[in-house]
């Protein structure tokens, strides 16, 4: 007998699962703002998806539809979300002029920041926050707290 997999491939120990007023089209729009790709989708009988997983980059990302019934309620029905999806690239620049182009609204502008990150943010048609980052210098913890101190005078 074969011994399962705890941890599939591909799988990572955190994976965000997002409840999202019409999932099929936030993949659609993950897939134009952020390059995902779908591994796979599950719906209901009524059509709305009770799963569904994309790929972006080497990380997965759990979707289901909202189910007011099962209490799964997206940031929209709540009115907001105290959560940001963190997105770790290549070139910040160029995924955040994807994203914008494929519909999110800008929160916070990309600018370079002072722990060594291009970064900015994003908020997705289905009222998600994403943070999108290029890691453009190494600094020591020490210099991080000095330029913290220095940005927040």
């Amino acid at each position: 007998m074969n011994k399962v997999q705890a941890i599939p491939d591909g799988m990572h120990s955190l994976t965000p699962h997002l409840v999202c007023r019409d999932a099929a089209a936030a993949i659609d729009f993950y897939g134009r703002a952020f390059g995902a790709v779908e591994r796979f989708r599950l719906p209901a009988p009524d059509g709305k998806l009770i799963h569904a997983c994309v790929q972006i980059g080497d990380s997965l990302l759990f979707l289901v539809d909202e189910m007011p019934a099962m209490g799964a309620l997206g940031p929209q029905a709540l009115k907001g979300s105290p959560v940001t999806i963190h997105l770790q690239v290549e070139d910040a620049d160029a995924v955040f002029a994807r994203a914008m182009r494929a519909g999110a609204t800008v929160t916070m502008p990309l600018a370079d920041m002072f722990w060594g990150d291009r970064y900015g943010q994003v908020r997705d048609p289905f009222g998600h926050s994403w943070s999108i980052a290029t890691h453009v210098r190494d600094l020591s913890p020490e210099q991080i707290r000095a330029a913290a101190a220095a940005a927040m005078r």
